[in-house]
């Protein structure tokens, strides 16, 4: 089981089969306890918004670099 502390409204992405379990609330913070399998990937919602970014920006960097290249090709 993983453990997080988290603040109040702020969340965590999950797949499929997953169980969520409240283990303790302090004031504005709880900790929680989430059950997955172990193929599944977790994040804190503000860590998977990132990663999606800068995938995003990485596939584009991607491309045009792929475009670079093909238009070298062509020219020789």
């Amino acid at each position: 089981m993983l453990a997080l502390s988290r603040k109040k409204g702020e969340s965590i992405i999950i797949g499929d089969n997953i169980e969520i379990t409240v283990l303790e609330v302090q004031g504005e913070q709880i900790k929680i306890g989430i059950e997955a399998p172990k193929n599944i990937p977790i994040y804190r919602k503000e860590i998977y918004l990132q990663i999606k970014e800068e995938n995003k920006i990485a596939t584009k960097t991607n491309k045009e670099n792929i475009e670079k290249i093909k238009g070298f090709f062509k020219k020789i």
